[in-house]
């Protein structure tokens, strides 16, 4: 099938994107802000979408699972990630912890969703680890400062948050309209960022060019188009094979920053891009044998 061929490459394409949105937005809106914005727009586009293309409702228990999956996957790991950065995290540094996801989400797929990966899986999560590892050193620079135990720990929690997301929308939602669980999705997102915003943050905007155009890639690209593409590829692959797609995001966005803001791009960080792209290839490999816990 064509789309299931085409589908990660370009999820990894679109996902990157949104780091160079978050350099180009950032000085002009606080980050609860920004995101309770965005996924308040993208609420509302989505339920236009479903009135247009009549897609079939959710029922309470399933909107109520996509709420809370789209917290986790939306609200704690973006809301966690521009917190840190806004309060000083290295960008890289917060990659690089971001960069655990997949080793997360594998053990997270093993407890709960009965998935089980062979050795030269867990391999190639390794492998594809430190090739993101190569790739983003470089970048880390002066991590004093804005390394605390808050900014870190804002940091772990989103990569926990997107980790524990996606397996619940894995374990819990199944036969519902992506559409309409998208929706849902960031309906909680939204809540979640709205109190953020309202307890901590002064909620000022300063209308720039950037902020607008930031704003308009975030919404239609990457929290409707990006995201409709994962969620079809957690309903149609194993947990563990699509989190290790994330390892090929950063490599992506060194690319992008190198072409759109001159940043460097060594030697080094090109053969950390390769060996991350042979762990998600032996990472993604199809297994002779898939086997599955039994539940």
């Amino acid at each position: 099938m064509t789309l299931a061929r085409l589908a990660p490459a370009v999820f990894v394409v679109l996902w990157a994107t949104g780091f160079i949105g978050a350099r180009y937005a950032m000085p002009w809106s606080e980050p609860f802000s920004f995101l309770a914005v965005r996924f308040a727009i993208a609420f509302a586009l989505l339920g236009v979408l479903m009135l247009v293309l009549k897609t079939a409702k959710a029922g309470w228990r399933e909107a109520a699972h996509a709420a809370f999956a789209g917290t986790l996957m939306h609200g704690i790991y973006l809301g966690g990630v521009f917190w840190a950065i806004r309060h000083g995290m290295p960008a890289g540094l917060s990659a690089l912890i971001i960069g655990l996801q997949p080793l997360i989400t594998a053990v997270m797929a093993g407890f709960f969703l009965g998935e089980r990966i062979l050795p030269r899986h867990w391999f190639g999560l390794a492998v594809g680890f430190v090739g993101v590892s190569i790739v983003l050193w470089p970048k880390l620079g002066a991590v004093a400062g804005g390394v605390t135990a808050v900014t870190l720990s804002a940091s772990v929690v989103s990569v926990i948050g997107m980790s524990a997301g996606t397996i619940w929308q894995k374990r819990f939602i199944t036969g519902v309209d992506l559409v309409t669980v998208t929706l849902y999705q960031y309906l909680g997102a939204t809540l979640l960022m709205a109190l953020g915003s309202l307890a901590t943050e002064t909620r000022s905007f300063v209308p720039t060019a950037e902020l607008v155009l930031a704003m308009a890639w975030s919404v239609l690209v990457l929290s409707i188009g990006a995201i409709l593409l994962l969620m079809y590829l957690i309903r149609h692959g194993e947990m563990a094979k699509i989190a290790s797609l994330f390892y090929l995001v950063p490599a992506c966005t060194a690319v992008m920053a190198w072409l759109l803001f001159g940043e460097e791009l060594s030697p080094v960080q090109i053969l950390g891009m390769m060996i991350a792209t042979i762990g998600v290839g032996m990472a993604t490999a199809q297994r002779p044998i898939w086997a599955r816990a039994s539940r």
